[in-house]
């Protein structure tokens, strides 16, 4: 068992992955739908966002105990990055929400409500620590540590950095699926528009998150404290309608960026990481 989990380790993580997140979110889409009886409340899908990382101690305690666990949450602790990196995973969310703010206010004659920022979807209203810790634990926490600190050194064993981003966007984008069916604005863009969308976002966000990574020799906080605060101030409303599309256009110009300076071997300026 522990030997054949050893050598089909990726397979069986996102199986778990998967399975694990999908047993929460699925039951929600099948009620919002109407499919099945009975009332599941929206705010039980915080805790899907954790399959990555329960998946990833899992296979990891099978395969490589103990040692195999400690290096899985080393990246936790890897908060000595430089500033340059601190500054980008804080400070990019953060200067293209400010430009939308402000594109919004020349459009509209006036500022987005920034109270929408202590709110999340499903949740009590929980002010801007409470929202950002929220995103933070949740979809940054609970995702990262299994997408970059698993599945991203894995991946990278035999296969380029780049490639390793782009299967791991696909099977990320992939993992969003049962939210078309119960989630408000995902079922505003519709399956057959917004999965599309989805796709490409999410896959240059793979790529971005790489070179962050990497350049960063593994830090997982990185990873997580990007994603947490990207994700807070994407879906907080309180950017204005262009939020969406000038953060992701960002995150995809500097994607395309890695990718012509650094190539597609490492995407970064560091040797990439090898579980």
């Amino acid at each position: 068992m522990i030997s054949w989990v050893k050598q089909h380790s990726l397979l069986v993580y996102f199986v778990l992955a998967y399975a694990l997140s999908w047993s929460i979110e699925i039951p929600i889409a099948l009620s919002a739908q109407g499919i099945i009886k009975g009332q599941f409340p929206y705010a039980i899908h915080y805790f899907a966002s954790f399959g990555p990382l329960v998946a990833a101690f899992i296979v990891t305690a099978i395969a490589d105990g103990g040692t195999g666990i400690r290096k899985l949450f080393s990246g936790l602790f890897k908060w000595r990055v430089g500033g340059f990196y601190w500054l980008f995973a804080v400070g990019l969310p953060i200067v293209f929400f400010t430009v939308s703010v402000f594109i919004t206010r020349l459009m509209e004659g006036e500022f987005p409500d920034f109270a929408l920022l202590g709110q999340t979807d499903y949740l009590p209203y929980l002010g801007i620590p409470g929202a950002l810790a929220v995103w933070l634990v949740s979809y940054g926490l609970g995702e990262e540590v299994g997408w970059r600190g698993f599945a991203i050194p894995h991946l990278q064993r035999t296969r380029t950095a780049y490639v390793s981003s782009l299967l791991l966007g696909v099977i990320w984008a992939c993992w969003h699926l049962p939210a078309f069916f119960y989630r408000d604005t995902y079922i505003e863009m519709g399956l057959l528009v917004g999965f599309p969308m989805l796709l490409i976002s999410v896959t240059f966000g793979s790529v971005f998150l790489t070179w962050l990574y990497n350049s960063t020799q593994g830090s997982t906080l990185m990873a997580i404290v990007f994603h947490g605060v990207f994700n807070w101030l994407l879906t907080s409303g309180a950017g204005g309608a262009g939020a969406n599309v000038i953060m992701s256009t960002a995150v995809i110009f500097w994607a395309v960026r890695a990718i012509k300076v650094y190539g597609t071997e490492n995407l970064s300026p560091v040797i990439k990481q090898i579980a």
